[in-house]
C-alpha cells in the first residue's frame, strides 16, 4: 500500500475508486465498505483509494479537541493494508482545507487519482459547510466525470455502527460489545516504560505502558487480554487505574503478560482488551492484593482459554 500526505504525489497511472472519511477504528461498517471497493477496483483493474484526514476535522471546524481516537494514523493505515486498500491519503485538515468547497476539492482528487467512482455512505458530506451532501455529489459527478456509488451503513442488531458508539462502548468498560462492532477486540499500542517496579517485588512484574493522550482507554479496573510482543501474542491480565492500594495519583496502564520472561522496555506493545475482570479496589494490605492478582490470574486463563475454543 502506498500512503501519501499530498494529493499531488499520487500519480500511478491507474483509475482510482475512492472513499473519503474519518474511518476511525476502520469498524465493521467501515470494512463492509471498503471490502465493496476493493473488490470492485479489482475487478475493473482500477486501484482502491481512500483518503482521510488528520487532525480529525471537527478539531479545526469547532477548535475543540475531538473525541478521542479509537486509532491512531498508524494504526488504521495497517489495517487498510490489510483490507487490500492500494492508496492512503492521510492529508492534514487546515482552515483552508475547511473553506474549500466540495467542488474545488473533488475536482483536485478527479486530477490526482484519475477518480473513476466515489464511494459513500448515505449521510456523507464534504466540503465548505458540508455543502457536498449526495444530492450535490450526484451532480459533481455529472460535471466532473464520476460515478457516484451511495453504500447503506451496515446495522448491528437495529443500530447503526458509528465510531462515536464504540468510544461509548469502550469508555463505559463493555469491550465485548465494542469488539463486535469493531470486528476485532479493541486494542491500544504503547511504549513500555520504566515504573516504581512495584509489580516485580510482588512477583507479578508488569509492563507499564505510556499510551498516547488522544487514544481512548476503558475505565479503571482490571481486564483479560493479550499483548503483542513482535509477532508473538502471550495471554495477559491488565490494570488500567491509580493503584489505590499503594495511594498513587497517576493513571497508568499495566500489562502482566502470562508465560513470559523478559526485558520489554523501550518496545511498543500492542494490547488487545478481551473483557473486564472487575473494577479497581483499594485493599487493606499487600498481601490481600496479592491473593486477589492470583484469582485474576486463573479466572484469565478460564476466560482465553474459552475464548481461545470458540475460535
Amino acid at each position: 500500500m502506498k500512503i501519501i500526505s499530498d494529493l499531488t504525489h499520487s500519480a500511478t497511472g491507474l483509475d482510482s475508486l475512492v472513499a473519503i472519511g474519518a474511518f476511525d477504528g476502520v469498524h465493521v461498517g467501515h470494512q463492509a465498505l471498503i471490502r465493496q471497493l476493493v473488490a470492485r477496483a479489482q475487478a475493473l483493474r482500477c486501484q482502491a483509494a481512500l483518503i482521510t484526514f488528520d487532525p480529525h476535522p471537527s478539531e479545526v471546524l469547532t477548535g475543540r479537541r475531538p473525541p478521542r481516537y479509537l486509532t491512531t494514523p498508524g494504526e488504521k493505515a495497517a489495517i487498510l493494508e490489510r483490507l487490500g486498500i492500494d492508496l492512503l491519503a492521510i492529508l492534514a485538515f487546515t482552515r483552508q482545507m475547511a473553506n474549500t468547497s466540495a467542488a474545488e476539492f473533488l475536482a483536485q482528487v478527479c486530477n490526482a487519482l484519475r477518480m473513476r467512482e466515489l464511494w459513500v455512505g448515505p449521510q456523507f458530506a464534504l466540503g465548505r459547510d458540508r455543502q457536498g451532501d449526495v444530492p450535490t455529489l450526484r451532480a459533481l459527478a455529472r460535471r466532473l466525470g464520476f460515478r457516484l456509488r451511495v453504500v447503506e451503513p451496515v446495522v448491528n442488531e437495529g443500530e447503526l455502527i458509528t465510531s462515536s458508539r464504540i468510544r461509548e462502548l469502550v469508555l463505559a468498560g463493555r469491550i465485548r460489545e465494542a469488539a463486535r462492532l469493531l470486528g476485532r477486540f479493541y486494542s491500544v499500542v504503547g511504549e513500555v516504560v520504566h515504573g516504581d517496579h512495584r509489580g516485580r517485588l510482588l512477583g507479578f512484574p508488569t509492563a507499564d505502558l505510556e499510551v498516547r493522550a488522544e487514544r481512548i482507554v476503558p475505565p479503571n479496573g482490571v481486564y483479560v487480554g493479550y499483548a503483542w510482543v513482535g509477532e508473538e501474542r502471550y495471554e495477559a491480565v491488565m490494570n488500567m487505574g491509580m493503584r489505590p492500594t499503594f495511594g498513587n495519583h497517576e493513571r497508568l496502564l499495566e500489562v502482566h503478560l502470562l508465560n513470559f520472561d523478559g526485558d520489554l522496555y523501550g518496545t511498543d506493545l500492542m494490547v488487545e482488551f478481551v473483557e473486564r475482570l472487575r473494577p479497581e479496589v483499594r485493599f487493606d494490605s499487600v498481601q490481600e492484593l496479592i491473593v486477589q492478582i492470583h484469582k485474576d490470574k486463573a479466572q484469565a486463563r478460564e476466560l482465553l482459554t474459552a475464548e481461545s475454543e470458540a475460535h
